[in-house]
């Protein structure tokens, strides 16, 4: 077992790079089964995630390889429409295969995906896309069997704007017979990266990033090169450090459009940033004084607070003046990091969807254990603002989504350091 040992209050300076986005590039892997051909996806991360991904792909018969930051995959030879369990549990995301591999194949067998436990995240929303477009789907036992003779473009209507369910609907669309019209998706930056990987492939779809997607039904396919935009939570999770810790800190390749409702937050809380190229992505951050709480923060889907943000913006307001309320309208159990970051001293009370955060004068290391994806990251922000020595466990989690993060925050100037 790994623990990541932080010594903190250790001002960050320097640049980094914000990685690829793990919640693009994984459905575009997804959707390389359509190309029926190669795809080159650079600037892809090196994730626990991404690993699985390739294992899927690869035990469809597709032929997957890494060099450095590309990943190519070539999908011509796909021989199964199945997922095994084991594979399935060990990430939430990959249930986008499914819609992917029905509209390849016609048919596919899977299982109830795992990933972080935030909460009920049923895939209610998926199946009855996928039905209206012409699947017959029995699920029996956690299993999932998916049958479709003739898929058939149709107008669906999403309860809530799903990410998952939005992807799904997406890439079955993509085989079926007419036009598809989506309405009420998922808006994130991530659906209208997958578009355009989408437009490569010689799909007519249109609308990411709006009230509705339509898709036209289409067997196109062909070699294609996408690069994957980067990730917001990666740089919002930057952002809060250098709050927690002080310091100054430049990001580069970020996207500051995808990062409005962090930086208006930040700049609330004392946060001095600058957006200094907006096409460049390069956002310089810094704090030197003591910060100050904020308004209420709710999450909501995008373009609203991310609830992936929610984690690591309460551990830079830990110590700010004054009380900062949270309230978390998308997972139920996205406050199992609270519990840890109280280790570290912080005053933080829960009730229902509501975390109400009272400012500490300091806050002292602990040993802590991360539970999910988010709440690890925000238990290393805390750790950055803390005195003394801090170990993290549970950095499965953290891998998930991080790349090399202790290396990261090395060239930042932090005091970290990964333990075996």
């Amino acid at each position: 077992m790994s623990i990541l040992r932080i010594n903190g209050c250790r001002e960050l300076d320097g640049v980094i790079r914000i990685q690829g986005a793990k919640n693009s590039v994984l459905p575009i892997m997804a959707a390389s089964i359509l190309a029926e051909g190669t795809s080159v996806i650079h600037n892809c991360p090196r994730l626990a995630d991404v690993d699985v991904s390739m294992r899927i792909l690869e035990h469809l018969g597709c032929e997957v390889h890494r060099n450095e930051e590309s990943v190519y995959i070539n999908s011509a030879g796909l021989i199964r429409s199945d997922i095994p369990d084991a594979l399935m549990r060990e990430m939430r995301s990959s249930v986008v295969f499914l819609g992917a591999i029905l509209a390849r194949t016609g048919e596919t067998r899977l299982s109830l995906p795992g990933g972080c436990e935030l909460g009920p995240r049923p895939i209610d929303l998926h199946i009855a896309a996928l039905r209206q477009l012409g699947a017959e789907i029995n699920e029996v036992g956690g299993k999932i069997t998916c049958k479709a003779k003739h898929l058939k473009g149709c107008r669906i209507n999403l309860a809530t704007p799903s990410v998952g369910a939005t992807e799904n609907a997406m890439l079955t669309a993509c085989r079926c017979k007419g036009t598809t019209i989506i309405t009420n998706p998922a808006r994130e930056p991530e659906i209208e990266d997958l578009q355009n990987y989408l437009r490569k492939l010689g799909i007519n779809i249109s609308g990411a990033g709006t009230s509705l997607i339509t898709v036209e039904g289409s067997d196109a396919k062909k070699d294609v090169e996408h690069t994957i935009i980067s990730d917001r939570i990666v740089a919002a999770t930057y952002l809060s450090a250098v709050a927690s810790a002080g310091g100054l800190i430049r990001l580069e390749e970020a996207n500051p459009r995808h990062l409005m409702t962090v930086i208006d937050v930040l700049r609330e809380i004392g946060c001095n940033i600058e957006i200094n190229d907006m096409d460049k992505g390069v956002i310089t951050a810094s704090r030197k004084g003591k910060l100050r709480a904020a308004r209420p923060i709710i999450t909501s889907p995008y373009p609203g607070f991310p609830t992936d943000a929610q984690p690591p913006i309460m551990a830079a307001v830990l110590k700010a003046e004054g009380t900062t309320v949270f309230v978390e309208n998308i997972f139920e159990n996205r406050y199992r990091h609270v519990e840890e970051l109280k280790r570290l001293g912080a005053d933080i009370k829960t009730e229902g969807k509501t975390a109400i955060v009272c400012g500490v004068n300091h806050l002292s290391g602990a040993e802590l254990r991360s539970t999910d994806l988010r709440g690890g990251a925000a238990l290393v922000v805390a750790a950055l603002g803390a005195e003394g020595t801090s170990e993290i466990s549970g950095l499965h989690h953290i891998d998930r989504g991080y790349d090399c993060l202790e290396s990261a925050l090395q060239c930042l100037g932090a005091d970290v350091k990964l333990v075996t």
